[in-house]
């Protein structure tokens, strides 16, 4: 795989976060029945960035909580079995939700994030957070925040960078070799 472009650096993330944290709370009239839950592993990452700048901007500490979406995945049988490692340790029922992912592609992990939130309650609504919405849609599922656009081929590959995970901030896109490409 070869690295095609670096797209968002540190700066960038953080400004998309604290814009993407903004519309949050106006769209939402405040922090007021708020929760927030990230998609393992770096919309975890991104969840508790928003929920941090929250507190910072309101003074109040929002519910927060980590999703594991694999035993809802429609197109990763072979997962299914595997234990959820979820820590989603508050009510949801009559709860604004907003589900935080580092990218959204073909929305097949969104909608694997609904189902695993409709299992545990029934909020009141629940919003999409993506740093990244790269299209290529396979189900009608739209964010209601994005920090970036980013427009891409097939066979590019969008790749997120976090410091507690990574090392570094940043969205960098790959360009699949040849060979690669048969098994996209």
């Amino acid at each position: 795989m070869e690295k095609k472009a670096l797209i968002m650096d540190e700066s960038a993330i953080r400004r998309a976060v604290a814009r993407i944290t903004y519309e949050i709370l106006e769209r939402n009239r405040g922090a007021q029945s708020l929760c927030i839950v990230g998609i393992l592993s770096r919309g975890v990452v991104l969840a508790e960035r928003i929920a941090q700048k929250i507190y910072e901007l309101e003074q109040v500490h929002v519910d927060f909580g980590a999703l594991d979406i694999t035993p809802y995945r429609d197109d990763r049988a072979g997962d299914q079995q595997q234990s959820a490692k979820s820590t989603i340790h508050f009510p949801v029922k009559d709860k604004r939700v907003v589900i935080v992912d580092d990218v959204l592609y073909t929305g097949r992990s969104c909608r694997a994030a609904i189902d695993a939130i409709l299992a545990i309650g029934r909020p009141q609504c629940m919003q999409l957070a993506v740093l990244v919405d790269r299209g290529h849609r396979e189900l009608p599922i739209r964010p209601d925040y994005i920090g970036k656009n980013v427009p891409t081929a097939q066979t590019e590959m969008v790749r997120v960078s976090v410091k507690e995970i990574d090392g570094t901030d940043c969205v960098e896109i790959y360009q699949n070799s040849p060979e690669e490409e048969k098994f996209v």
